[in-house]
């Protein structure tokens, strides 16, 4: 069973819901709607991200990186294979564009794609030892000052190791899928998805010799405030989630949630650099 969601705001989201619907029902290839794609056709549906996902062993996912990171947070459980077709602007996380619905229809009904496992991290929030809550980052954790003017100082340890402190706008703790979006913007390395690594990137650090780290995904970052009474913002995957507080650490590390991310055999990531980043051959 194939699921169907798309970002319903988007301008050409209509068409391209129904456009797709009808290329699928020509393959004979059964779907269900999420609740807002049926809208947009005209159907009917209440299904929402999780249950697509319970009842489905492949999602279509048109939208942007923005639309899969919401969808990936919508489902509290296993993660299914995602599809994704691009309506937005860079799209790493997509595997085909907007005029590209039929030959995404013949993949899908030939099973002509790969599966590239991207892993998640697993973010707590921790007080005096005790969790006060957990979030799963496909792209990020963002430790920053938030609307505030004033920079943030963070203890950043290793393992049980002190690492340092950073006086910063804020700090960016990037899966290797991640290290394409924010970290990137920031000066961190674009990170290839199999690396088997996460990237610590200070945003606008005070100190100039402040510099992304790569570090294992084995390891486990804890963060705590190193400044009474400043204000700490936590996002997850650009969502706000937290503030981090007197006596609190966040602990991140690796987490047991893979998305196996559809990829086209002849898209490999390096194509998509290429092409996202407008990247040339050796005659720049």
């Amino acid at each position: 069973m194939i699921g169907i969601i798309t970002h319903s705001e988007k301008p050409a989201a209509g068409k391209l819901v129904i456009d797709l619907i009808q290329g699928l029902e020509t393959a004979k290839l059964p779907f269900l709607l999420h609740k807002d794609s049926a809208r947009l056709a005209g159907r009917g549906s209440k299904l929402d991200e999780a249950e697509l996902a319970e009842k489905c062993d492949l999602l279509i996912v048109m939208g942007g990186d923005g639309t899969i990171l919401r969808v990936v947070q919508g489902i509290p459980g296993n993660l299914p294979p995602i599809f994704g077709i691009n309506i937005g602007t860079l799209g790493f996380l997509t595997c085909l564009g907007a005029g590209e619905i039929s030959r995404a229809v013949e993949s899908i009904a030939a099973r002509d794609f790969v599966l590239s496992r991207r892993t998640l991290m697993r973010a707590e929030l921790q007080a005096d030892g005790r969790s006060k809550g957990v979030l799963y980052a496909l792209n990020d954790v963002v430790v920053g000052r938030g609307e505030n003017s004033q920079l943030v100082r963070v203890r950043v340890s290793l393992n049980g190791v002190s690492l340092t402190e950073y006086n910063a706008d804020g700090l960016i703790i990037s899966t290797p899928t991640g290290s394409t979006a924010y970290s990137l913007s920031a000066g961190g390395p674009i990170l290839m998805p199999d690396s088997g690594c996460f990237v610590i990137t200070p945003i606008c650090p005070h100190v100039l010799t402040n510099r992304s780290v790569v570090i294992g995904d084995s390891s486990r970052v804890e963060i705590s405030p190193a400044k009474p009474g400043q204000s700490v913002k936590i996002t997850v995957d650009a969502r706000p989630w937290a503030e981090l507080g007197k006596g609190d650490t966040l602990v991140i590390q690796n987490s047991d949630r893979i998305l196996p991310l559809a990829m086209l055999p002849e898209r490999p990531f390096t194509e998509v650099l290429r092409q996202k980043l407008k990247w040339t051959g050796s005659n720049v």
